[in-house]
């Protein structure tokens, strides 16, 4: 296991672990953006990743958290091809890609159903805040529209789950 790390290059970011190929991720500390949605679930590997991160030039990769969990990539030499495998990650160190992380056991289900729970609420509020799913007009808008609720997801709610999110990741 990993130790717990903090780093502040292109705003707060949590270690949450290694890739088998030695590279540390880690997950950006969520951001009230543009004035109406949570910035949130984003992982970050760094130019200078393993030697000093803090110095480095700039992002070399930036993914979500939700793409570390799910249906995992495998890649098929016989095809040359990456397919989805049957094999599901439920959290971090399920992923087949995951060398270490930073969190026990417990404490990766728990950021598991935090950061899932997470992503529901944030998208929660956008419907309800649009009054629909942003594909057309929808015509139940009225009735979909709550500008309480989404007053209480993004002042009170999410920012309980965060703060959880960051007590699992501070050293």
């Amino acid at each position: 296991m990993l130790k717990k790390k903090i780093i502040n290059k292109f705003g707060k970011h949590y270690l949450l672990g290694q890739y088998k190929d030695g590279t540390f991720f880690y997950l950006q500390a969520p951001s009230w953006d543009c004035g109406w949605y949570w910035g949130f679930g984003y992982i970050t590997t760094y130019t200078n990743n393993n030697r000093s991160p803090e110095n480095s030039k700039d992002i070399s990769i930036h993914s979500h958290f939700s793409g570390l969990l799910g249906k995992q990539k495998i890649y098929n030499a016989e095809k040359h091809c990456w397919e989805l495998s049957s094999e599901y990650a439920h959290k971090l160190s399920d992923n087949k890609e995951i060398d270490k992380t930073v969190l026990t056991e417990k404490e990766e289900w728990t950021l598991s159903e935090l950061v899932n729970t997470a992503y529901a609420l944030k998208e929660t509020a956008e419907v309800l805040g649009r009054g629909g799913s942003h594909t057309t007009t929808n015509p139940c808008q009225d009735i979909i529209k709550n500008e309480q609720e989404v007053k209480r997801i993004n002042e009170i709610v999410l920012p309980a789950i965060f703060k959880e999110i960051e007590n699992l990741l501070i050293p």
